[in-house]
């Protein structure tokens, strides 16, 4: 027991008390939650400023009961943690309201309690405040719920653990009752153990802090938005025609010619606001963002330890805190609200073709959730033309395959080209006519027009990410976002939990040592092992990544040897086309299962550097997370694209791996059909099951497993869990919001896929819009009706992913260049047909490319069993590559013709790299990141906001210079009254000298 604190004993009835007698219940500070459970062991504080209860509310629990003089309410309405009377719930709209059915909850705190099975839940109530009460003495017993305990009574076990939790859940408590927040408990719910405290900001608080936050909002000066003239006007009315059926039926979405002109709200200029309705003036988004931010600064202290609402989650003091939802979102009686009408017109399937309703999302949601969406929308939309160039370069390369003469000459049974041994003794020679299929499916993704679509692309990324830059300016204007980086240097973000539990550890030791500590901080020698194992933990991670990819390879190249065995001439022609699909399904689900163990990871190396800010965390780990995913998703492309086909040396003299497994290499028509594979099957693969098929399917199974566990209860409780849960309890049994992180991080890999690799695979970009429309519907269906509610946080821009993009797009123009140069056949053509065609065609190209070898010359025990497989004896094979021939004075060494592409290559490259950025620089040049009319709008803005300021300083100088003529006017009035008329006026005599001069 503490100094302060005094047993629960159980009075008399008739037991008079204090001033008060015949009244069982005086103020206190904070009683036991259960008083069943340790009805001996919790102590109660008497605290002189609480009420005392009259009489008939004998075993009433009473916490936290206090009279505060500011907080907006009328003095009757006394602030307190109250609980749920018997059959409110019309009133209170089934917890969207406090039992009084007049304050709206803003917030709620969660938090596990045991509660004992023989007693029934305690309830709170309001009451009034008593004057009188301040005078309880602490040594005074104070009466009980009615649990007598004698003298010799064995007192029951005591669970410090809880104990503590419950006194820094009251300390906490008390104090944001002390801030101005007003509080309800309910502990009468259907889910058994599980307590809620209901919040309610009222109107002076929420004045105080938005004010604090500088929140913009809109003052009763209204102007007329800037509209086009002309032609521009008639276009535009044109376009809002043809696409009224694709725009949502919301108001917010509507174009509107006049806005209200915001300002950072002031309690002292109050008078330029639109206040006719306080219950709107602040919504329930920004209430919730209001109370949040008292919720972190606001702390309770423990052995030094200053602990706020993140501290106290991390803890397990509470175990969950949200903001409500605005109610039920299906059902045929539910009232209309935002929820539901985000559902309708947003959260379903069935309305995919239509417009988002971003305005209507940012209410809801905050800025940071609605620029997230509004993105997504931009990159769809912009995804619409890529798609359609793709489309057409793809039916370009189809309705040319049988005109390209590579392929012809390839799938020409009459030429009998007669290929090398793909390996040592096991394999056998075999006809170029074989790979007829694979030469033909190559150029349907390798001819002239890939370089045209890379091109296009590089651009298109370009102009993506200036349209973005444009679109967020609009959405800034918009949403009253301008100015906010000053806004955010004021607004200092509260530290993270872990941060001041590693400070207060650093202290501790320090004070152990007998050393005087100033305000700690941690320092660079303090992180340094988190450094460490950071780089050592992504060093290895990148090393699994890449053994992994090894592995893969050594599959591909024994399992080709296996299958090269095959008798059939079948079984052999399709050799490649096997390893290269199984070979990419098993990168596929290699790559899922790391990307999620990559996350895991991600997010332990960050959370071990202890980062001070929530910012600083989430910025490290995308950083991080970004890393080792980009890594585990692309290492396997870079090897078929840069890789692969590069180190198998020639026909006697291969290249192996631990002397037994020979390096693979391309097929005659090149590597970019296996690229092309690799790259559908992989981002395909992610997309459907990773994104779609983990977000549609997890969330469900665990909605399947919490509707089986709320069954079984109701079968145990069949009356309690008839009745209708409160929004508080529903919203509790939602998924807890994670986030935006992963929903940014996919996205930005599948730009990855349609930017950095576009050469190979034109289809990228409709199969990426393909999985946005879904993307974007099945991400608002899971924001809307799945998770709780998030806090909603102000943003002007995506942050640090707007540079990860824009370094993609650089990226992208450079790999483009080398799959282009290297990976394709397109330079050794050019160089062909300009250098070595006889008549100016493609005609022989195939055999330009092709190298003899003798087959006397292969090492001892590397030629093939059977010689004489193809039905003939074999004197000279073929090989891809440019080697002398064995006739040649420096047989099989590289000719001239290696060393004439290899330079074309190069200077491609270069000149492909350099081109391609400047068009993308002039691009970024030459559209403005903000729009002209929107500039002209922010400075009427500015030009309005002065107006108003300065009519109103003149107003008030005209009251001013009224008053004091009036003032002079009655004083010579006054001085001129003659003695005897003064005399016998002394009344006017009396006001002339009572009028107030000072005004």
């Amino acid at each position: 027991m503490e100094k302060d604190e005094i047993h629960l004993r159980r009075l008399p009835a008739a037991a008079p008390w204090g001033p008060h007698a015949g009244s069982e219940f005086h103020g206190v500070d904070f009683l036991p939650e259960d008083l069943n459970e340790a009805p001996e062991e919790t102590g109660m504080r008497v605290n002189k400023k609480y009420s005392c209860l009259p009489a008939e509310e004998k075993g009433i629990h009473i916490i936290n009961i206090r009279a505060i003089e500011d907080i907006g309410y009328d003095q009757h309405e006394s602030t307190l943690l109250n609980s749920l009377s018997k059959n409110p719930d019309a009133d209170c709209k089934y917890g969207l309201y406090f039992r009084d059915g007049k304050r709206k909850v803003d917030y709620i705190l969660v938090y596990h309690y045991k509660k004992s099975s023989a007693g029934r839940t305690l309830t709170r109530r309001v009451h009034h405040n008593d004057s009188s009460a301040r005078s309880t003495k602490q040594d005074q017993p104070l009466p009980g719920k009615g649990v007598q305990l004698e003298m010799g009574e064995s007192e029951p076990h005591v669970d410090y653990h809880e104990d503590d939790k419950r006194f820094r859940r009251e300390e906490y408590e008390g104090n944001l009752v002390e801030a101005g927040l007003e509080l309800e408990r309910d502990e009468d719910t259907k889910i058994h153990g599980i307590g809620f405290v209901k919040i309610h900001a009222p109107w002076n608080v929420l004045c105080r802090e938005a004010e604090f936050l500088k929140l913009k909002m809109p003052t009763k000066k209204m102007y007329h938005i800037n509209q086009t003239h002309g032609l521009l006007k008639k276009i535009n009315s044109v376009i809002q025609k043809i696409t009224e059926p694709i725009q949502p039926k919301v108001a917010e979405h509507k174009p509107q010619t006049v806005k209200r002109l915001s300002y950072p709200f002031s309690r002292e200029k109050q008078h330029l606001f639109d206040l006719s309705d306080r219950d709107s003036f602040f919504d329930s988004k920004t209430r919730s963002t209001i109370v949040y931010e008292i919720l972190k600064r606001t702390t309770c202290t423990k052995a030094k330890y200053s602990m706020g609402i993140t501290s106290l989650l991390a803890n397990g003091v509470y175990s969950a805190a949200y903001p409500l939802h605005d109610g039920d979102y299906e059902g045929e009686n539910v009232e209309p609200n935002d929820r539901k009408l985000l559902c309708e017109e947003w959260a379903s399937y069935g309305v995919f073709y239509k417009y988002q309703p971003i305005d209507l999302v940012r209410k809801y949601f905050g800025e940071k959730i609605g620029l997230y969406f509004a993105w997504l929308g931009v990159y769809t939309q912009m995804l619409i033309p890529a798609s359609i160039v793709g489309i057409i370069v793809f039916l370009y390369g189809c309705a040319t395959v049988d005109e390209n003469i590579p392929s012809m000459e390839m799938c020409d049974q009459r030429n009998n080209i007669t290929m090398c041994p793909l390996c040592d003794r096991t394999c056998s020679y075999w006809k170029m006519s074989s790979a007829c299929a694979t030469a033909r499916a190559s150029h349907l993704f390798d001819n002239p027009a890939t370089v045209f679509f890379s091109v296009f692309m590089a651009l298109w990324a370009a102009t993506f990410m200036e349209h973005w830059k444009r679109k967020q300016m609009r959405l800034n204007y918009r949403w009253d976002l301008t100015g906010f980086e000053e806004e955010e240097e004021a607004v200092k973000d509260h530290p993270r939990a872990e941060y001041e539990a590693k400070v207060l550890e650093k202290s501790l030791r320090k004070e152990h040592k007998h050393k005087e500590t100033d305000k700690e901080k941690l320092t660079w020698k303090d992180r340094f092992p988190a450094y460490l194992t950071n780089f050592v933990g992504i060093i290895f991670m990148v090393g699994l990544t890449f053994a992994i990819v090894f592995g893969v390879i050594i599959y591909r190249i024994s399992t080709a040897a296996a299958l090269a065995i095959s008798s059939t001439p079948s079984g052999r022609s399709s050799v490649r086309v096997t390893v290269t699909a199984t070979a990419v399904i098993i990168n596929l689900v290699v790559i899922i299962i790391l990307d999620e163990v990559y996350g895991c990871i991600a997010r332990w190396l960050t959370q071990i550097e202890v980062p001070k800010t929530d910012k600083n965390f989430e910025e490290r780990l995308i950083f991080k997370a970004f890393l080792l995913k980009f890594v585990n998703a692309y290492t396997p492309i870079f090897y078929v694209a840069f890789f692969k086909g590069r180190f198998v040396g020639r026909p006697g003299d291969y290249v192996y791996i631990f002397h037994s497994f020979r390096m693979e290499e391309c097929a005659p028509g090149g590597c970019l059909m296996e690229l092309c594979i690799q790259l559908s099957i992989i981002m395909l693969g992610k997309q459907l099951i990773q994104n779609n098929l983990f977000e549609i399917g997890i969330p469900k199974m665990k909605k399947f497993i919490r509707y089986m566990k709320l069954k079984r209860r109701r079968s145990l409780d069949h009356e309690e869990h008839m009745k209708k849960k409160q929004r508080y309890e529903v919203d509790y049994n939602l998924e807890p919001f994670a986030g935006l992180t992963p929903e940014y991080m996919e996205m930005i890999i599948q730009f990855g896929f349609v930017t950095l690799f576009v050469a190979s695979f034109p289809l990228a970009p409709l199969f990426a819009l393909l999985n946005n429309i879904i993307e974007i519907r099945l991400d608002a269906k899971k924001f809307v009706t799945e998770l709780r509610r998030p806090v909603a946080v102000r943003a002007k821009d995506i942050g640090i992913w707007y540079n990860i993009l824009r370094g993609i797009g650089k990226l992208a123009v450079i790999i483009n260049a080398f799959v282009i140069s290297f990976t394709s056949d397109f330079i050794p053509r050019l160089v062909y047909l300009y250098m070595y065609s006889e008549n100016g065609t493609m005609h022989g190209f195939v055999n330009h490319t092709l190298s003899s070898f003798n087959v006397s010359d292969f090492q001892a025990g590397t030629a093939p069993n059977d010689p004489m497989d193809l039905g003939y004896e074999v004197q000279i094979c073929r090989y891809k590559d440019y080697r002398e021939p064995p006739w040649s004075e420096n047989k099989y060494d590289i000719s001239k013709d290696f060393w004439a592409v290899l330079a074309a290559r190069l200077a491609f490259v270069i000149v492909f790299q350099n081109l391609v950025m400047f068009m993308s620089d002039f691009v970024d040049w030459i559209i403005p990141d903000i729009p002209k009319d929107i500039s002209q709008q922010i400075h009427k803005e500015k030009v309005l906001m002065v107006e108003v300021f300065m009519r109103e300083e003149q107003g008030k100088l005209q009251m001013l210079e009224t008053w004091k003529d009036k003032d002079k006017k009655k004083g010579e009035n006054c001085n001129n009254h003659s003695p005897r008329l003064s005399r016998s006026h002394s009344g006017s005599l009396s006001s002339c000298h009572s009028y107030p001069l000072d005004v």
